[in-house]
């Protein structure tokens, strides 16, 4: 199987407009992203996908791959799969693309590689998502953060904004787990999910990976142990990652 990674970001994100070239530690955040994801050896491809010259122009300055998408996609995957089919190589239905998102700067090649290895060990897994243990009440009730249900085999059950599973005083011991903006498919699987039709629970929640959910299909949790682990989905969050990064094992490695 071939492994294909693909970074989407757009200068429109309505809640942080610019974002993916705001400034974190003096440098651009898209920059941390795809430097931090080409740290991790498996890939065929690791392109930016974007519809902006603005990001295609830092880009192609800065040496990576860009893929030119379409200016009207509004979810991240619709995206990463126009620009997965133009990648250069041929993909065959089984060959894995893995959405790397622009606004993960703290990102680290052993997640890339947990969210790509059960694809070999199971050939009943369509698609996978990095799950990052939750460890305190802040980030829990945060609504920009999405939060994991899964079943006992790690496949997910649900996806949601809201404080989930329930409880009436939180600890780590809960067991809570976020979704890390690494996320894993089939090839044949990601052209299935474009082109389904936005689901329910999807629209209400906000969160696309309730479309898989509401068709009957499951995604199998990439859970890593805990570690300080910031998305970046306001300007606040950018302080907040500036706290933790330079104690990051990765600073100084890019």
């Amino acid at each position: 199987m071939k492994t294909i990674g693909i970074i989407p970001a757009r200068m429109a994100a309505s809640r942080f407009p610019g974002k993916p070239l705001h400034p974190i530690n003096g440098r651009p955040m898209l920059e941390h992203c795809y430097a931090r994801a080409a740290l991790y050896d498996g890939w065929d491809v690791l392109a930016l996908a974007t519809c902006d010259d603005e990001i295609a122009n830092f880009g192609n300055d800065k040496g990576y791959p860009v893929i030119m998408t379409a200016d009207a996609h509004t979810r991240a995957l619709d995206r990463v799969a126009e620009a997965a089919a133009n990648c250069g190589i041929d993909l065959a239905d089984d060959d894995i693309v893995v959405c790397v998102q622009g606004d993960e700067p703290l990102l680290a090649p052993d997640m890339i590689e947990t969210v790509v290895n059960p694809f070999s060990q199971d050939a009943s897994i369509d698609g996978t998502m990095l799950a990052v243990p939750i460890h305190d009440e802040e980030t829990f009730l945060n609504p920009d953060i999405v939060k994991i249900v899964h079943d006992m085999k790690g496949d997910v059950l649900y996806t949601s904004r809201s404080p989930i599973p329930y409880c009436k005083s939180f600890s780590p011991e809960l067991g809570a787990k976020r979704v890390g903006g690494i996320f894993g498919f089939h090839w044949h699987f990601l052209k299935w999910f474009t082109e389904t039709s936005e689901s329910p629970l999807e629209i209400a929640e906000a969160c696309d990976s309730n479309r898989i959910c509401d068709n009957g299909f499951r995604q199998r949790i990439a859970p890593i142990p805990y570690r300080p682990y910031v998305s970046v989905d306001s300007p606040a969050d950018v302080g907040r990652v500036e706290a933790v990064i330079e104690a990051d094992v990765l600073w100084g490695k890019y």
